[in-house]
């Protein structure tokens, strides 16, 4: 057995980055994931630039292990063709605004009709009911409304965007969580079932520690950079020529750390004597320690800071990054080849496994529709019926394309 998902079926409707990441990750387990698109290909294949190959290259990082399939939903039959591929599949994930699956006659009762041993999963910006929930949202919108960028910033600047679209990967790491439990439900009652995730509710959930914090005090937190609102020192510190990152705020570690500064008499400062006092007195910390920092290069505190048992680590941009000989001794990026875009890197899925690993088996489909035949056949179309949808337009892709020639 190669991947704990093997002989598991997805159906990917989805668009974007937080559907097509969980499919992804579903993939990388061992589930076969049948993408299917729109004519002209998912709005995510033009997230960019950069592009490879005229395709973009934050598309073919979230579509690894699919193989794609162009269906027009828009005309008749087009809905028909997703149900007889939901009746051979295992999961069917969307992420549509709400209501629209079930306008387009692919909703879950409809699958459910054909399947009742379908896990149905919706993925969408503010969830299927309640007053936000026909409201249009991408990520920096969930960003803002989800309180995220209200704690992310400086003190004395605006409110920022998180550098990665945090809604998004939440939300495809919590709907992958939730399929899989389905999926894990379905042997034990015996039939599939509805699961629906949303983008704010994933940040939400990925803000359980500040929103705890302010559930229990009533105090909003404030934005404080790079430091920790429950701890001190826990943030990074400029040096002659970069950043470390430091967290030494716990009884033991606070006093280690003053003596490698060369200041044992911080510790025992009753400004600062405990976490508690440190956390309500920070810019007077950060005032004392800053300047210490300033006076030796990354490198040499990391050493002093590693010898002192002090929880360090240097601020590494993505090029510094990605050549780091942990990051590629410890397999942490994967690389798949299409003849058409050459080489495609991206991060692996991040659980390891020991009896059922997974593996990439295939890349990213660059092009819409390139297995639109193939996976058809494969679900029961006969060879007359799969022509006679390329000849209507009702699917489409690359076989179309052949065909026309």
């Amino acid at each position: 057995m190669s991947g704990a998902l093997e002989g598991i079926t997805v159906l990917d409707l989805s668009q974007g980055a937080a559907g097509p990441t969980c499919a992804m990750h579903l993939g990388d387990m061992g589930a076969t994931v049948l993408k299917v698109e729109p004519p002209g290909g998912e709005w995510g294949r033009r997230l960019g630039p950069p592009f490879v190959a005229g395709a973009a290259a934050a598309f073919l990082g979230m579509n690894r292990n699919k193989r794609s399939a162009v269906i027009d939903l828009k005309k008749p039959g087009g809905a028909d063709v997703v149900l007889r591929l939901a009746e051979r599949s295992d999961v069917a994930l969307e992420s549509f605004r709400p209501g629209v699956a079930d306008r387009l006659g692919i909703g879950y009762e409809a699958m459910a009709a054909r399947n009742p041993q379908l896990v149905y999963a919706a993925i969408s910006a503010f969830g299927q009911s309640g007053p936000w929930r026909d409201r249009p949202g991408v990520d920096g919108v969930a960003q803002a409304m989800g309180g995220i960028m209200s704690v992310t910033g400086t003190a004395d600047g605006p409110p920022v965007k998180v550098g990665v679209p945090a809604a998004d990967m939440a939300g495809g790491v919590f709907a992958s969580q939730a399929i899989l439990a389905a999926l894990f439900a379905r042997e034990r009652i015996g039939s599939g079932q509805r699961v629906d995730v949303s983008l704010l509710d994933s940040l939400l959930a990925y803000q359980v520690v500040p929103l705890s914090m302010f559930l229990a005090s009533g105090q909003s937190p404030q934005r404080l950079g790079s430091a920790a609102p429950y701890a001190a020192p826990n943030e990074a510190f400029p040096t002659s020529d970069g950043h470390v990152m430091v967290a030494a705020y716990t009884a033991k570690r606070w006093p280690a750390l003053c003596g490698a500064l060369g200041h044992p008499e911080l510790a025992t400062d009753p400004r600062f004597d405990s976490n508690e006092k440190r956390v309500r007195a920070r810019p007077e910390l950060r005032a004392v320690l800053e300047p210490l920092f300033g006076t030796r290069t990354t490198a040499e505190w990391i050493a002093v800071l590693d010898e002192a048992d002090i929880l360090c680590g240097p601020l590494l941009s993505y090029p510094e990054l990605v050549a780091e000989e942990h990051v590629a001794k410890s397999g942490s990026l994967v690389t798949v080849h299409h003849p058409a875009t050459g080489d495609v890197s991206s991060p692996v899925f991040p659980g390891r496994f020991s009896a059922t690993p997974g593996d990439v088996t295939g890349p990213p489909p660059p092009l819409p529709g390139e297995h639109s035949a193939a996976i058809l056949s494969e679900c029961g179309f006969t060879d007359d019926e799969i022509a006679q949808l390329l000849h209507d337009g009702v699917v489409g892709g690359v076989e179309q394309d052949e065909t026309e020639r």
